[in-house]
């Protein structure tokens, strides 16, 4: 996949001459519903910033049901006017036992901007390639766990599928990129066995690297994911310099917490880890999972790589077409049409207006 590129907001005809990233088959009918985001990421410059931002986990039971039209059906080779403003929101719907449902259609989404209900235009629940970076801990807070850590990491690499591509950062009292983009999951790996823990934490720094380092990235769809036992103790960013980043910045933020229990002389910062990594990764529609024992993080690795893979992708033409560079919240409801049971949904909180 060719990097995106950016161009300015028109109306006119546009060949698709690919569509494999939003297409999906439709088992009543036999055809397959044809979705362009590759097309209107280049109309749109959604490559280094969409709709930078998140909505929390919720469930929703729905009543007033919003009947409004199908999504567009586009045919291979079939000319289509692209509109200037879609909002792209990727969205992880899971079961009382965080398990991912990907059985889901259409009509079971509701997306609300600003409290009004919008019209899902596009949507999408193929797997498309995503462009990964690992951020990880190696502070020497982290060396009763070091080893726990890295097998989880190497666990998370091998989730990945061969369109995918990865980076590595490791964090101590400096953030270093350890290795650039690469489609070679070994060389990840070897180079994560390596590594060895000391130092203070600079997560925020380690942050900041994994954001800019994302410009390089050649798939529109982008994840980062944390490995850190605590807070930070040693960045020169802030806390809202980064969380301002991360609003601006179209990433999902995953991050595995491995947090002790009881009480052992830990600085405030170390305390206040658990909830940064939670603030941080519910602003752009991921999550953070808090680990516990140790024995545990390989699974909970594998299990992010496959909720990251099994996501819906929902495209919406906001209602409010001012470019304010205001905050827009976004808000994603959902139901089964199998019969109630209990869904939460994870996605984006909101984007700022300039941003489209």
């Amino acid at each position: 996949m060719n990097p995106m590129r950016r161009s300015k907001p028109t109306r006119r005809p546009v060949r698709v001459l690919t569509t494999r990233w939003f297409s999906r088959k439709n088992p009543a009918t036999g055809t397959r519903v044809l979705f362009v985001p590759v097309v209107l990421s280049l109309v749109f410059g959604l490559a280094t910033s969409t709709v930078g931002t998140s909505a929390s986990a919720q469930s929703a039971v729905l009543s007033d049901r919003k009947h409004d039209t199908r999504g567009q059906q586009i045919r291979p080779g079939e000319s289509v006017h692209a509109d200037v403003d879609l909002a792209l929101v990727n969205v992880s719907v899971t079961d009382a036992h965080e398990r991912p449902i990907t059985s889901l259609e259409r009509d079971s989404f509701r997306i609300f901007e600003d409290n009004i209900e919008q019209e899902v235009v596009n949507f999408s629940s193929e797997d498309v390639p995503v462009s990964i970076g690992v951020i990880f801990d190696l502070s020497g807070s982290m060396a009763n766990k070091f080893s726990y850590a890295k097998k989880a990491a190497v666990q998370f690499f091998k989730t990945l599928n061969p369109d995918d591509e990865g980076f590595l950062i490791g964090f101590s009292t400096h953030a270093d990129l350890l290795s650039p983009f690469t489609n070679n999951i070994e060389e990840l790996q070897n180079r994560l066995l390596t590594m060895s823990p000391s130092g203070s934490t600079a997560l925020l720094d380690g942050l900041y690297l994994g954001i800019s380092e994302m410009r390089n990235a050649r798939n529109a769809k982008r994840a980062l994911l944390i490995i850190s036992d605590g807070g930070d103790n040693h960045s020169r960013y802030s806390e809202d310099e980064i969380k301002r980043l991360v609003r601006e910045a179209d990433i999902q933020l995953y991050a595995i917490g491995i947090f002790e229990s009881g009480y052992h002389r830990r600085m405030l910062t170390d305390l206040n880890g658990p909830s940064l990594l939670s603030q941080l990764t519910e602003l752009t529609g991921g999550r953070v999972f808090t680990v516990r024992n140790p024995n545990e993080l390989p699974e909970i690795a594998t299990n992010i790589g496959t909720e990251l893979h099994s996501q819906y992708i929902l495209g919406y033409q906001p209602s409010n077409k001012t470019r304010d560079a205001r905050w827009r919240k976004i808000a994603v409801k959902v139901h089964s049409l199998n019969g109630p049971q209990h869904l939460s949904v994870h996605a984006k909180k909101g984007y700022y207006a300039h941003t489209f």
